[in-house]
């Protein structure tokens, strides 16, 4: 077996890698449930190398995300449920059908337009899978993915309700219902309801996703990128620790605070 660009060398590949005679016996004992991680945790380190732009890691991770569907798959012919022509044929048909404006006599009026049309029609494709499924009453929120993180589910979800109306008309208002929230934490909080203080904060995060939402902002991506800058900036204070020769568990919150504003004045500059 030798590496090839084609990509029936990879389908060949993973078929050999399932085969019970002679197939990997890791392999050979997984199912849908036991790689959906690892088909989430590809998705994520591909959008990594794409943050760093890093071309080199970007090209292996999108072939680490391309076994994903390849492996499911497989999985999915050997119960006589689907194959890879299948996945590849349901995808260029929703491509073709979503894009009138390619693919037949429909003329988009720019990249607004464009999409415009393309949620229109998935709007209907919605309604046709509820049909399908036999449910009466269906909602614009159906195929909001569960599995979501859940602050890209929520950033989704309120993006999905201002379609038909339902949103705040400006930022100082979602900015007003932040502070509404935070109140209702406080408040929760000197009650001692854990409980209630639980379900306080998960409408602060929700609020603040919403407001990310109406600033166009990806809540998800500006959460990386704080997550990053904390990172970094405290990797300064443990680094600024051992120059000092003391260790951070016992420096007291002044020092490590006047660290960590070294660091953030040196960013600033």
């Amino acid at each position: 077996m030798q590496p090839s660009r084609d990509i029936s060398r990879l389908i060949e590949i993973m078929a050999a890698l399932r085969d019970p005679d002679g197939g990997c016996p890791w392999d050979l004992v997984q199912d849908f449930r036991s790689i959906r991680h690892y088909t989430i945790e590809e998705a994520y380190e591909v959008a990594d190398a794409i943050e760093r732009e890093d071309f080199g890691d970007l090209r292996e991770e999108l072939g680490d995300l391309l076994l994903q569907p390849i492996y499911h798959a497989q999985m999915a012919k050997e119960a006589g449920h689907f194959d890879i022509g299948d996945v590849v044929e349901t995808i260029t048909e929703k491509l073709i059908r979503r894009h009138p404006h390619v693919f037949g006599d429909v003329v988009a009026d720019g990249a607004a337009d464009a999409q415009e049309r393309w949620e229109a029609i998935k709007v209907h494709e919605r309604a046709a899978k509820a049909e399908r499924k036999g449910d009466a009453e269906p909602s614009i929120l159906d195929d909001v993915p569960q599995v979501l993180p859940a602050l890209a589910r929520a950033e989704k979800l309120t993006k999905r309700a201002a379609k038909v109306g339902f949103d705040w008309p400006d930022l100082p208002a979602v900015r007003a219902k932040i502070e509404e929230e935070l109140a209702e934490v406080v408040e929760a909080e000197a009650s001692g309801d854990e409980n209630a203080l639980r379900e306080e904060i998960g409408d602060l995060l929700f609020a603040v996703a919403n407001l990310a939402r109406k600033a166009g902002v990806d809540p998800e991506a500006a959460l990386r990128d704080a997550n990053s800058k904390f990172t970094r900036r405290f990797h300064y204070v443990e680094s600024r620790c051992r120059e000092d020769a003391i260790e951070p568990a016992v420096a007291g919150l002044d020092r490590l605070d006047g660290y960590w504003n070294e660091i953030r004045s040196k960013d600033k500059t």
